[in-house]
């Protein structure tokens, strides 16, 4: 009597296997190449810059004071007795600001906070309306008000809080404290470690609260015409939203569908294995 082995060597199951495994990753990094595929019109920025007519850039931009925004402002002059009322000290606790630190007149001083009626309260002058100031302005209103009871006064008002915030598809997202109150868009990006090359770049979002309401706007860097827009320099707590080119979506949904299409293959083999194994 002769006996027929039905079982077949591991082997000759686990070739197929291979070779299906094999083949399944040529068509994963296929599509991948596909959409990574790209040109330099795509990500280079201000293109046709040489041929623009370009014409001088607004230099004369400040910002401007808004609701929420806190303040530095140090009062001086040759006597510094007949200044001390008219800064906020830690000997003048209030509801004003808190404390930062000490060491320099910026750190030993309590911040303003810019109330919701976008007034502060100074000492001795009271209530003064800020918002829509800008800081060479509410110099100018502190010195002469001042001047009126002291010999010449020397004010010094410089933004606290001053930041932006860069997200989506640059190196490094997150939200900046500024040093300078003159930031431009490039600038910005900088910051943030540039934009990566699966970003949007002719679809940035720029998000700024205005009268109490938030708008957005939307810049091309490609477009030489940004170094003329409104919208290259930024104003305190703007926030930039990078969006991700159709290449980046679309490889991030095809590798994301063919390894769900792998595993599911996976599981499937495997249960054909074990039962063939047996």
């Amino acid at each position: 009597m002769m006996f027929i082995n039905t079982k077949r060597p591991f082997s000759r199951i686990c070739a197929p296997i291979l070779r299906f495994f094999s083949f399944a990753t040529l068509i994963l990094i296929g599509l991948t190449g596909l959409t990574d595929c790209t040109t330099s019109k795509k990500i280079i920025y201000f293109q046709n810059l040489d041929d623009a007519e370009l014409k001088p850039l607004d230099t004369q931009y400040e910002a401007v004071i808004k609701k929420d925004d806190r303040l530095t402002i140090v009062v001086s002059g040759p006597d510094k007795m007949v200044c001390a009322p008219y800064n906020l000290t830690l000997n003048e606790m209030s509801t004003a600001g808190t404390v930062v630190g000490n060491g320099n007149p910026e750190q030993s001083t309590l911040g303003y906070l810019v109330d919701a009626n976008g007034d502060i309260d100074f000492p001795i002058l009271g209530k003064i309306h800020v918002e829509g100031m800008t800081r060479n302005q509410l110099v100018n209103y502190l010195t002469t008000e001042i001047g009126k009871d002291i010999k010449e006064p020397v004010v010094y008002v410089a933004f606290r809080n001053y930041k932006i915030t860069v997200l989506g598809e640059v190196r490094n997202p997150g939200t900046y404290t500024i040093d300078s109150e003159k930031i431009n868009i490039l600038q910005a990006l900088g910051y943030a470690g540039d934009l990566n090359l699966t970003a949007k770049r002719q679809d940035i979002l720029l998000l700024r609260e205005v009268d109490g309401v938030l708008t957005h706007h939307r810049i091309d860097l490609r477009d030489k015409d940004i170094l003329q827009s409104p919208y290259f320099y930024l104003q305190q707590n703007d926030i930039l939203y990078v969006l991700p080119s159709a290449t980046r979506v679309a490889t991030a949904t095809t590798a994301t569908s063919i390894w769900s299409v792998i595993l599911s293959s996976i599981t499937t083999v495997l249960a054909l294995m074990a039962f063939m194994a047996q």
